[in-house]
């Protein structure tokens, strides 16, 4: 828990800044990826609706995006932060092979956000090789790979609505898989008391987050030696 001290403005305009791209394109790319998906494996809805686009807008949750965080990071000085964007709307049904295809539509969203932080990786050791020492740039290359990792961790959870719940509906047999699609009318709810509880951060996101960061590094360990 973070103590109860005020976040002074500077401060927040500084973090919103550093904050606002990677955000922006981990919750745009993240969701336009949801659509690509859906339309590959048959379904139309999210191209019908517009929802398969680059453009922020379209993904933004005013309350979800905005408001919770803004209100979160005030409340808890920055130690805790919640949000969510629009979901891309699919019709599973409409799938070609709906129980697997499903599977894929989500895990491109999560699938989007790991390859986001490689390249918010890769800036970053271009930065520093390069010997740009303007804190800005290099914080919010820092910046691009932590939000994207919580994403793609955060998403990986296995409760329904979340992409690593449907991943799992999509894997199980048929009853299990019935059984725990019911869920998700109160998945959103239940995660959220997860969340604030402590549980999903202690028990799945530092550690899934400790992996991605292991991965990254090993997998750009050759370049950052290379251009030693």
């Amino acid at each position: 828990m973070g103590d109860n001290r005020r976040v002074p403005m500077t401060d927040l305009i500084q973090t919103v800044l550093i904050y606002a791209l990677p955000v922006l394109f981990a919750i745009t790319v993240h969701e336009a990826a949801h659509g690509y998906a859906a339309r590959h494996f048959g379904d139309n809805t999210a191209l019908m609706m517009g929802r398969i686009t680059l453009n922020p807008l379209k993904h933004i949750d005013p309350v979800g995006t905005v408001l919770m965080p803004l209100l979160l990071y005030f409340a808890t000085s920055g130690a805790f932060l919640f949000g969510y964007a629009k979901p891309v709307p699919v019709n599973f049904s409409q799938l070609r092979h709906p129980k697997r295809d499903m599977i894929w539509v989500a895990l491109a969203g999560p699938a989007s956000n790991f390859i986001q932080a490689i390249g918010w990786a890769l800036l970053l050791v271009a930065l520093v090789a390069t010997g740009t020492q303007e804190r800005f740039f290099l914080e919010m290359a820092r910046a691009g790979i932590a939000v994207n990792l919580v994403m793609w961790a955060f998403n990986l959870f296995p409760l329904p609505p979340l992409d690593g719940g449907r991943i799992l509906v999509g894997l199980l047999p048929w009853k299990q898989a019935h059984f725990l699609s019911r869920i998700e009318p109160y998945g959103f709810f239940i995660v959220l008391a997860l969340v604030v509880a402590g549980v999903v951060g202690a028990l799945w996101l530092r550690p899934l987050m400790a992996l991605g960061y292991s991965a990254i590094n090993l997998m750009l360990s050759p370049l950052v030696a290379l251009l030693r």
